[in-house]
């Protein structure tokens, strides 16, 4: 039998070109026939192999059992008669089924070629039927070529002839029902049948399960440790103390929830009502509203109603004329202003069929059809409504609305104003090197007093008790008695200056307190606190014995405060937070705020901590106010803005005003009336109403009530200093022209 089997082996390939070039195109017979078995070793000397069709050689092809072609036991006398030469095995294997075939008949050769058939279906051995001996080679070397490789001979096995086109193999899918599982061998490039397991192989593996069928992957797991209570433990290792000592963490977990139950931050659960809630589900739909429920129901577009010239009996002067006709029909089907002619009927019965009916509905279901489903929330708002309801300005005075009086005098710019407590004169400081005393009234200048220098602030004490100006001039404050007003207070003045005895041991001061020479006290100064910095401000408490200075200088000594009945100074900061620009007292309270370049700190001079601190929003903040009542301040900035602060809101701006069109110079409040100024380099004055409540739920009203123009640019400067009069609503501003003008 192995003998039968090698010939078989070597022999078939040899007969295959020429069957594929005898029947180019395969098609499957059902059964092979019977008498094709028995006959004689001759009648197959031709080498068509007829007799076996290509379904049953795609059963021995390699997919099933072994990988022999046909049936090779059928057919080894034709291969000994054309092959004629042939090793001794393959000789004997001839000789035995010979033998065979002469001695029994035909129904004896069909059982033994079926018994050899079952022994090869039940042949184990894993050696394959290589019929491709090509090796390891990509097959995509023989695209060009007309075979696939070479059989163990050494012959070419050649491709099928693949003449059918797209339309054979369509109808190949249509009529042959296992068309879809039919695969093409790229060994031999025949088409092969996959049989069921295979094919449930192939869709085992599409669905990610395992190839074989009886692998479970689930199989129950066994577990390192038993469940059974051993004799001996696992491990022998003695036990922790702290497993049987209490838990200090758990100690102190349960005393901090015991607190927080304590405290009310954690509310024991409240048991549930276990009576069922009812609501009203149309709740909140419209009643008058179609389909109200759904929410993006889009309404469909109305028709037009009918007119007068739709009637079937229109009014005469719906009906057009000859003229009125002729231009309608002139005219494009879009711009007509009636897309049909008015006509006159005697009775209802005369009106013919209407023609663009079936066109009219067509373009309505249209309109349907096409509505636009997107909901466009409009919002209707008035613009009038978003502009904030701000009273008129004619219901908020008194206010300064037009110039009065002009101060003239000063040969260059005016740097400073004050006023004296009851308003009677004013002080202004100039760039000239003097300082000149007004009277309010009458624009008359009542004393001019020369000081040697630029007079960068001026400031007047605002205790009536005290009669007394304090000017910075370079580096050192001035104190002048002018004597002007009632002569008692003016006197009180100087007795009080006199009084003072120094110590025996001078302090450590820095600054340094000197007396007026008899020259100087003709003039009317009395008394000079040297720093040996400039000063750039001088400001006055409430009360009128302490005064702040400011000094254009580096480090914590830029802020220094003055007690003028010791004649004491102190520098109230250990560090410095930037360049100060401007300080002021707070006017009922023991508070000093700073002005820095970019933030307003508020320090409480008793407790001596920083209370506050305000953030601007601005470049470089230049000048500051406080309100008289102190929950207000404003700053103002060289960006040219104006930044309103509520102390007990925010440190951030309640309201940010940009009227100006250039830096900011100045802000001032009045004492008395909701107004507040602000002088600008674009050379005008801007007044504000600013009205705080005393109900702290009630935001501040700010309206912006008058425009103040009368100073001349000079030098690209404008106003320099705005303050208010301590009784009048007139606000009083000084100028780069070297003017200070009055406007009541």
């Amino acid at each position: 039998m192995a003998g039968s089997r090698g010939a078989g082996r070597t022999a078939a390939p040899s007969v295959r070109p020429e069957k594929r070039r005898s029947e180019p195109e395969l098609e499957p017979e059902p059964e092979p026939e019977p008498p094709l078995l028995c006959t004689s070793p001759l009648s197959h000397s031709t080498g068509s192999d007829s007799g076996v069709s290509d379904s049953e050689e795609s059963v021995f092809s390699g997919l099933e059992d072994s990988g022999s072609d046909s049936s090779e036991d059928d057919d080894e006398g034709d291969e000994e008669g054309e092959d004629g030469a042939l090793d001794d095995e393959g000789h004997s294997g001839i000789k035995k089924t010979t033998e065979e075939q002469a001695s029994t008949p035909c129904p004896r050769t069909e059982m033994a070629s079926a018994r050899i058939g079952d022994e090869y279906a039940e042949d184990s051995s894993d050696e394959e039927d290589i019929r491709n001996t090509v090796g390891n080679v990509p097959l995509e070397w023989y695209d060009d070529f007309p075979h696939v490789g070479y059989d163990l001979d050494g012959r070419r096995i050649y491709k099928p002839l693949r003449t059918r086109d797209e339309l054979d193999q369509f109808l190949d899918k249509m009529d042959d029902p296992d068309y879809w599982r039919t695969v093409q061998d790229p060994m031999t490039g025949r088409d092969l049948r996959l049989t069921d397991e295979q094919v449930a192989l192939v869709r085992r593996l599409q669905s990610g399960q395992f190839g074989d069928v009886g692998f479970n992957p689930y199989e129950p797991a066994v577990d390192f440790f038993s469940g059974d209570v051993m004799i001996h433990p696992v491990t022998n290792r003695p036990a922790d103390k702290r497993s049987f000592i209490p838990s200090l963490v758990e100690k102190e977990k349960v005393s901090r929830m015991v607190h927080a139950i304590k405290m009310g931050w954690i509310q024991p659960r409240r048991p549930r009502d276990p009576t069922p809630s009812f609501y009203d589900l149309w709740a909140q739909e419209d009643p008058n509203a179609v389909l109200g429920r759904h929410k993006m129901h889009v309404p469909a577009p109305k028709l037009a109603l009918p007119g007068h010239a739709e009637s079937y009996n229109p009014p005469p002067e719906y009906l057009l004329s000859e003229e009125e006709r002729l231009a309608w029909e002139q005219q494009e089907p879009g711009e007509r202003k009636l897309s049909f002619l008015p006509r006159k009927f005697p009775s209802l019965r005369a009106v013919p069929a209407y023609g663009r009916f079936i066109q009219e509905r067509f373009e309505r279901c249209l309109d349907l059809y096409l509505c636009p489903r997107q909901r466009k929330m409009r919002v209707n708002v008035d613009p009038e409504d978003l502009i904030p309801k701000l009273p008129r300005p004619r219901d908020l005075q008194p206010f300064p609305t037009c110039q009065a009086l002009v101060y003239r005098g000063h040969s260059d710019l005016v740097r400073c104003l004050s006023v004296s407590p009851g308003g009677q004169w004013l002080v202004s400081g100039s760039d000239d090197g003097s300082l000149r005393l007004w009277e309010v009234a009458t624009a008359r200048c009542v004393r001019t007093v020369p000081v040697g220098g630029v007079v960068k602030s001026v400031a007047w004490n605002p205790s009536p008790a005290v009669c007394l100006v304090a000017a910075a001039v370079e580096d050192s404050v001035l104190l002048l008695n002018p004597a002007l007003g009632d002569r008692l207070v003016a006197g009180s003045t100087d007795q009080l200056l006199s009084a003072f005895v120094p110590p025996e041991e001078p302090p450590l001061q820095p600054a340094r307190w000197l007396e007026a020479s008899e020259e100087e006290r003709q003039v009317g100064l009395r008394l000079r606190i040297c720093h040996g910095k400039p000063v750039t401000q001088v400001t006055w408490h409430g009360r009128g014995d302490y005064l702040a200075v400011v000094l254009a200088t580096q480090g914590h000594t830029q802020v220094l405060i003055h007690q003028l009945s010791r004649r004491r100074s102190q520098s109230p900061f250990r560090r410095s937070h930037g360049q100060v620009q401007r300080v002021a007292f707070h006017p009922a309270r023991p508070f000093l705020l700073v002005a820095s370049q970019r933030s307003v700190r508020l320090y409480h001079l008793l407790r001596q901590e920083l209370t506050k601190k305000l953030m601007p929003n601005c470049k470089w903040v230049s000048s500051l106010a406080v309100h008289p009542a102190g929950d207000n301040v404003i700053c103002g900035s060289y960006d040219s803005k104006l930044v309103w602060f509520d102390l007990d809101l925010s440190t951030k701006p309640y309201r940010m005003l940009r009227h100006h069109k250039k830096a900011l110079r100045a802000v001032a409040f009045h004492p008395r009336y909701p107004l507040f100024a602000s002088g600008s380099d674009d050379g005008s004055v801007i007044v504000c109403h600013g009205m705080v409540y005393n109900d702290l739920l009630q935001n501040p009203l700010l309206v912006p009530v008058k425009v103040l123009k009368g100073h001349v640019l000079t030098r690209d400067l404008g106003v320099l200093d705005v303050i208010f009069h301590p009784t009048q609503p007139w606000v009083f501003s000084s100028g780069a022209d070297g003017t200070v003008r009055l406007f009541t």
